[in-house]
């Protein structure tokens, strides 16, 4: 097999008796290796690929054991969005993927609103030529999210190799790999058990458009967290439960990763998080409850008092495991430690 990567000036490819047979798109994805599918179809399109020394556009044509493939991958083109000088928390980086501290705040990817000042934009700039294209554009790749206002850790790919399969990773939810996603979250109230799984499904509210929100099984997405509680505020005294928490800290381990999760599952068990609006609206009054520091602390946070603490993975060219650990941020913290004096 003939390994090739983007930009090169061209690759001439022998289809083997495990390709004859297929598509023209998938035997040179199985040839090529490290470049993805939809990219080849894209490049096949653009006249790039040449069967038995013919300019060919149909990526659904069958070729046969002995036909040559000739590909030529154009140079990635120049990056969209613009490149935005915009600080960023390093945590790794090397020629294939860089990990970031993400603040709150930051939108991760440019959309309605949110055209720039976000993380692709910083990442453009930052990476500069280091980026070797992702799907024929010379940008970061996005392989998971971060909600605006979710600090934490987050994994981002700078070439198209790194991109596949790191998605793939995601895609598998560390099922079988070494996938890992962590979450610190401050809760309303606490659950009765230290521990627990969360599996309900999820798909997007017919009554707000901004919301996900819970469905029966056989709807929505598949949903799973597993939860445990790390402290309760005010906490056990001498051991009796006899003081009913007024919040508690929890991680949150994802097994799969669907948007809002974390957020919505914890308000489907009646714990919201903290500060949040879109979830935790009805516990809003509750905040009277707490001492006048914790509550200074709340309003400063300003948002969910959720972080991506943990990030590990398979390193995608070397198949190292990665892990990575983060602090919460200060605003966080102080409501922390508001709460633990109660």
């Amino acid at each position: 097999m003939t390994s090739v990567s983007e930009p090169q000036a061209g690759v001439t490819l022998q289809v083997g008796p495990d390709q004859a047979g297929q598509r023209l798109d998938k035997a040179l994805a199985l040839l090529a290796g490290e470049i993805s599918r939809a990219r080849l179809q894209q490049v096949i399109k653009e006249g790039g690929v040449r069967l038995n020394g013919a300019v060919t556009a149909d990526a659904s044509r069958k070729v046969a054991e002995g036909d040559e493939i000739a590909l030529v991958m154009p140079a990635a083109r120049p990056a969209e969005p613009i490149a935005q000088d915009i600080p960023l928390d390093v945590v790794y980086e090397d020629d294939h993927l860089i990990v970031i501290d993400k603040p709150a705040g930051l939108v991760v990817h440019p959309a309605g609103g949110h055209e720039d000042g976000t993380l692709v934009n910083a990442l453009i700039a930052h990476c500069g030529e280091s980026l070797s294209g992702i799907g024929g554009v010379r940008r970061p790749g996005i392989v998971h999210r971060l909600d605006k206002d979710t600090s934490g850790l987050l994994v981002v790919a700078k070439n198209d190799r790194a991109h596949q399969k790191l998605a793939k990773q995601f895609a598998d939810h560390g099922r079988t790999g070494p996938l890992q996603r962590a979450y610190l979250a401050i809760v309303w109230g606490a659950p009765r058990l230290r521990e627990g799984t969360i599996d309900a499904p999820i798909e997007r509210s017919t009554r707000n458009r901004e919301k996900m929100t819970v469905v029966k099984e056989g709807r929505g997405r598949e949903a799973i967290t597993h939860i445990e509680l790390i402290e309760r505020y005010p906490p056990l005294l001498k051991g009796l439960d006899e003081t009913e928490p007024l919040a508690s800290l929890i991680e949150c381990r994802l097994e799969t990763g669907r948007t809002h999760q974390i957020r919505v599952h914890m308000s489907h068990i009646g714990h919201p998080l903290l500060g949040d609006q879109l979830y935790g609206s009805g516990f809003v009054t509750k905040a009277v409850r707490l001492p006048a520091d914790a509550q200074t602390a709340l309003a400063a946070l300003g948002r969910q008092a959720l972080h991506a603490a943990v990030l590990g993975f398979a390193h995608p060219a070397t198949g190292e495991e990665m892990l990575f650990e983060s602090d919460p941020p200060a605003d966080f913290a102080n409501l922390q430690a508001a709460l633990a004096r109660l």
